[in-house]
């Protein structure tokens, strides 16, 4: 995987070292997840069995050339593609698409979709937490996070299941990605790692394959011992760390179980649906996502980078962009509801914006936050349906328009969460969970 860059210059792999080797890798977020699943039995919280995949396509994918073309808008405007027919009736989208196409009853489209900004670190933010980050926001920091992201806030609320993480971002973290002031136990476990590479392995999670099973067991038999030389010399420690050394236990157990293994294991998947979703980044990626969810993990976040597409538009979305998404997600969309996971997995499509209705003297598209369309499907939404509108030449909605601040509220709510709940800040001041959105009940 290549270190990209944004327009703004900020180098991708820059982020990703915080990742799991370090705040959220096996000595600190898998101990921290086990605490937090262990909090979220004993509150004996009912959910709705829902999992999140939030697919982010980072730079912003230009949805006036896919999800909401307008062929009847001036040449400047209207680009290089054309609209084709997709199995609902009245809907259309890029010719490019064909088989998402195919699927459009299982998703639908939000096409008076808007927020305020046009930058990407914070509409990024915005995007990924449902606030618009306030003055002093540094997007070159990491993480940048004012506010928690969907994932933790998810995994805070709802906790662990079924032995797996809570909340996943792959192949990376994206640096608005974080738990903010809800603390590292509800941080992500990052795979950072592509999962389209030929030796793709998760550190902390699965051992890699030079890892002999007897070293792992010389480790295990070590960390026993350990164990019993601080029994009989701390007798009088403290609960809090007795339990500390209980969840670092169950965190080694984890990483070698045979549950862990399969969920994290692709190569467990046929060559023909490795295939099907592509074998590219993104499409495995998604690929991992439905592995993922189908273990028990309740959030996965893939943050797919290049769409920032101010140069040659056209010739990069055919060429590369569109069929890689176009595959991940029609088989993403085929394939959980083949499974009969569709209804209890919601799916998520968006950058932080979309592009310039008017091409840019270089056949490319700049940041466009005033209009843009997202995709949502499964997990309570129903497919098939296009929400909204933009105006003839998509700069503006056209009426009904929907933000950050109601998709976050309509994620939280299709998996059970109380829109209305606050969160307290380590210095005690409440925050609400959601910033004033409401449902997107039209989509219900």
């Amino acid at each position: 995987m290549t270190a990209n860059r944004l327009c703004n210059g900020i180098n991708r792999r820059d982020f990703i070292h915080m990742g799991a080797a370090g705040a959220f890798g096996l000595g600190l977020n898998l101990p921290t997840i086990l605490q937090a699943q262990e909090r979220a039995r004993a509150n004996g919280h009912e959910t709705r069995d829902v999992s999140l995949i939030f697919l982010f396509l980072h730079g912003g994918l230009s949805t006036i050339d896919t999800w909401d073309m307008k062929p009847n808008a001036p040449a400047e405007f209207r680009g290089e593609f054309n609209p084709i027919a997709t199995n609902v009736p009245g809907i259309q989208v890029c010719e490019h698409l064909p088989l998402s196409a195919r699927q459009q009853d299982k998703f639908s489209l939000i096409r008076s979709f808007r927020h305020h900004n046009s930058d990407h670190g914070a509409s990024d933010h915005y995007i990924f937490t449902g606030y618009f980050p306030q003055a002093g926001f540094n997007p070159s920091m990491s993480p940048n996070n004012q506010k928690p992201a969907l994932g933790s806030v998810i995994a805070r609320k709802l906790g662990p299941r079924a032995g797996v993480p809570p909340y996943v971002c792959l192949p990376r973290i994206h640096p608005s990605g974080g738990p903010a002031y809800l603390g590292s136990s509800v941080a992500p476990f990052v795979i950072d790692a592509d999962p389209n590479a030929p030796n793709f392995t998760v550190p902390d999670i699965v051992p890699p394959p030079a890892l002999a099973t007897s070293r792992l067991e010389s480790r295990r038999e070590l960390l026993r011992q350990l164990d019993r030389y601080q029994e009989s010399a701390e007798r009088d420690a403290n609960r809090h760390a007795r339990a500390v050394s209980d969840y670092q236990r169950d965190a080694f157990n984890l990483m070698v179980s045979p549950e862990a293994r399969r969920a994290f294991d692709l190569q467990a998947e046929s060559p023909r649906l490795r295939d099907e979703y592509g074998r590219n980044t993104l499409g495995q990626s998604c690929l991992m996502a439905r592995r993922l969810v189908e273990a028990g993990v309740r959030c996965v976040t893939i943050d797919h980078s290049n769409w920032d597409t101010h140069d040659n538009n056209f010739a990069t979305l055919r060429r590369e962009l569109l069929p890689h998404l176009d595959s991940g997600i029609a088989a993403l969309f085929r394939d959980l509801a083949d499974r009969g996971m569709l209804e209890r997995t919601l799916v998520c499509i968006t950058g932080e914006f979309g592009r310039t209705p008017r091409i840019n003297p270089n056949a490319g598209r700049d940041h466009w936050g005033p209009s843009f369309t997202v995709a949502l499907g499964g997990g309570g939404i129903r497919g098939g349906r296009a929400i909204g509108a933009s105006d003839a030449r998509a700069e503006r909605p056209a009426g009904n328009p929907h933000g950050p601040e109601n998709m976050a509220a309509t994620i939280y709510h299709l998996m059970g969460i109380d829109i209305a709940d606050e969160f307290l800040t380590p210095e005690g001041r409440p925050v609400a969970i959601v910033n004033g959105g409401r449902i997107m009940r039209e989509l219900l």
